[in-house]
């Protein structure tokens, strides 16, 4: 029966249509059989029953001679028995027709009941919660045969439905945190500069105050200015973040480590810290994005000297297939969970909030994660943060990119 059941539907339409036939062709050969005894039997009543042993006798003699009882006409039968001899006639000829056509019906509502009902009403109900967005369903058939198949492939359908809502809520819950974060870093300096302007009209016109604070006042509305066209130029590189293609290419240890020591020395003078640089000695060469992988490393290290005390750490390992890149620091260390901590926008203190717009650790873990590897954070034990920035081999195939 297992065998049976997991059938494909044209195999189970032929068995079906060939038991139905075969029933069919018995049940009229029985038909026909009794149709033939009953018609003579009513016959034998009308015949000249001497005459017909006698010829019966001769058939007996000469094998080539066939003796049947002849038909007698209707002026001599009943009328009972005139219509069951027509009856008799009509199932002789179209017994087989009828039970034909009725088995092949048969046959066809015993394969719909059987095989295609359940998956059919499964999947109507399933397109019925699909339509009204309801997701939290499963569809169950079990049989391995192409309506199993297809609810299946249903299946398939409604959870990846299903993660796609999911996907989109969230993309809808980041835009709303996106659009409240923009309202909130934009609505602080305008207000710091309207309170400026408001002062400066206020006390000008009357002399209470002298060119000095006035300058200073200037001075201050500038810096809030900077800030402001410093969160437009971070606002525009966050929305080009999903656009940005990766261009692979190699990347050997010397060239990494020589890139890496250049930026360090802009860094260490601008934020007056040591680094320290721990390449790992390497003859692979990696396949990947060069400037994705120094923009993170940059991010990485300015967020570094931001909180560490006096010295970073940075330790580059480089294979075939995997580019780490970690960063340490002597600072206090992170204080919140690493999903927190790369949420855009994020920021420690409202000090740090007003020179930077908390995206750094943000577009780190987008580009780790576009180049096929992750952004993993912790804190060393005797404290300070750790960072590290694991990228996958990428490399072109048929005109688009692979991670390996």
């Amino acid at each position: 029966m297992d065998k049976i059941r997991n059938l494909s539907v044209r195999k189970t339409i032929l068995l079906y249509m060939a038991v139905a036939l075969f029933c069919s062709f018995m049940i009229t050969d029985v038909i026909v059989r009794i149709a033939e005894q009953t018609q003579t039997r009513i016959w034998w009543k009308y015949i000249d029953k001497e005459a017909y042993l006698y010829l019966e006798a001769a058939e007996k003699k000469d094998p080539g001679y066939i003796v049947k009882i002849p038909r007698p006409s209707s002026y001599e039968m009943t009328q009972s028995d005139v219509f069951v001899s027509e009856l008799c006639d009509f199932l002789e000829s179209y017994t087989v027709v009828i039970l034909s056509m009725a088995g092949s019906c048969g046959a066809v509502f015993l394969f719909y009941r059987n095989k295609l009902r359940k998956p059919m009403e499964e999947l109507e109900k399933g397109s019925k919660k699909i339509a009204e967005n309801q997701l939290d369903f499963s569809i169950s058939y079990e049989n391995r045969d192409e309506m199993g198949q297809l609810c299946r492939e249903f299946e398939r359908m409604r959870e990846q439905l299903a993660r796609n809502n999911q996907a989109l809520w969230k993309t809808v819950e980041e835009e709303k945190m996106l659009r409240a974060a923009i309202a909130h870093d934009i609505r602080a300096p305008l207000s710091v500069l309207k309170g400026y302007q408001e002062m400066l009209m206020e006390y000008l016109p009357s002399e209470d105050i002298d060119l000095g604070q006035a300058m200073e006042m200037l001075s201050e509305s500038g810096h809030q200015i900077e800030r402001m066209d410093a969160f437009v130029e971070a606002m525009r590189k966050l929305s080009s973040l999903e656009n940005r293609q990766l261009t692979p290419e190699s990347i050997s240890a010397g060239q990494l480590e020589k890139e890496i020591q250049g930026e360090l020395a802009i860094l260490e003078k601008e934020y007056g810290k040591q680094c320290v640089l721990l390449a790992s000695e390497s003859k692979e060469e990696f396949y990947g994005d060069k400037e994705v992988i120094l923009e993170v490393t940059e991010n990485l290290l300015s967020n570094a000297l931001r909180y560490g005390k006096q010295q970073i750490t940075i330790a580059v390992n480089i294979g075939y297939a995997k580019l780490s890149i970690c960063v340490i620091d002597d600072g206090d260390g992170f204080r919140e969970e690493a999903e927190k901590i790369t949420e855009a926008f994020y920021g420690q203190n409202v000090k740090d909030s007003l020179k930077h717009a908390g995206l750094g650790m943000y577009i780190s873990r987008l580009y780790c994660e576009k180049h096929g590897g992750k952004l993993v954070l912790g804190n060393e034990e005797q404290g300070g943060a750790v960072v590290t920035a694991i990228f996958r081999r990428i490399a072109y195939a048929n005109g688009s990119i692979l991670k390996n």
